[in-house]
């Protein structure tokens, strides 16, 4: 829709502008709810800043390597700055093996490590879909709402817009949430709950959505797994919190 950006006499590609203010509200909130959660700010950012890090590069590998014909001939193109191409979910995978083993390394706690990284993690991937309304190739279903936006000549479900409203109420349970805690890593657990129950609904509505060779989504699969996971685990932990009667 809006590939490009124009400021005067400068021109702005639309995508990657988005990912760089994502990755700054990321870690910007990263730090904040460590200052929130009282966890200390500096190590959670390192992990964050991390991930980041590791993350564009392995990206980039996967997106290489799952396009390794073309790269075959001209090894250069590899790492060529105007020669553009990154997989976000190989991107997400090497950012959450880096956030690991960083966090392993500097000994930080995980459930309160992972209380205070899902807002980063939800505002990343908000950027994504904000990059893939204004510039990338992601189309919704047809639709005869008001709502709709016109795609290719025909009126369509602005999907991106759904999951950045997924991600905004996440955020939202998040901070109400982080006000009532009853035990460590419940704000991760029940935000990754809300953001997969969320992308599972929404993804219906994805036009051009991964599918495997039966016609499933993938993001919904992926989705499902994780809403089912996380709502164990909260009911698992919530149990052995809950105060045990008097004899």
């Amino acid at each position: 829709m809006y590939p490009s950006i124009n400021l005067g006499p400068f021109v702005l590609p639309t995508a990657p502008t988005v990912y760089l203010l994502g990755v700054w509200l990321a870690l910007s909130a990263v730090e904040r709810a460590a200052k929130w959660l009282k966890q200390d700010a500096e190590w959670s950012y390192g992990v964050a800043a991390t991930a980041v890090f590791v993350g564009f590069i392995g990206a980039r590998l996967s997106f290489v390597y799952i396009y390794w014909a073309a790269f075959r001939e001209n090894l250069l193109g590899i790492v060529w700055p105007l020669n553009t191409g990154y997989n976000i979910w190989g991107g997400i995978i090497f950012g959450i093996a880096a956030a690991f083993f960083y966090g392993r390394a500097k000994q930080l706690p995980l459930a309160q490590t992972l209380d205070v990284l899902i807002p980063g993690l939800i505002i990343g991937l908000m950027a994504v879909s904000i990059a893939d309304f204004l510039a990338g190739p992601g189309y919704g279903t047809l639709t005869n709402m008001p709502w709709g936006i016109s795609q290719y000549g025909v009126r369509r479900h602005p999907v991106q817009l759904y999951e950045t409203a997924v991600g905004v109420a996440a955020l939202f349970i998040w901070w109400r949430t982080s006000q009532l805690r009853l035990f460590n890593g419940q704000l991760f657990l029940i935000t990754l709950a809300t953001y997969s129950a969320g992308r599972l609904f929404v993804e219906a509505y994805r036009d051009n959505a991964w599918v495997t060779a039966n016609g499933y989504h993938i993001v919904q699969i992926i989705s499902l797994i994780s809403l089912l996971a996380t709502l164990i685990l909260l009911a698992r932990f919530s149990l052995s919190e809950r105060p045990k009667p008097k004899h």
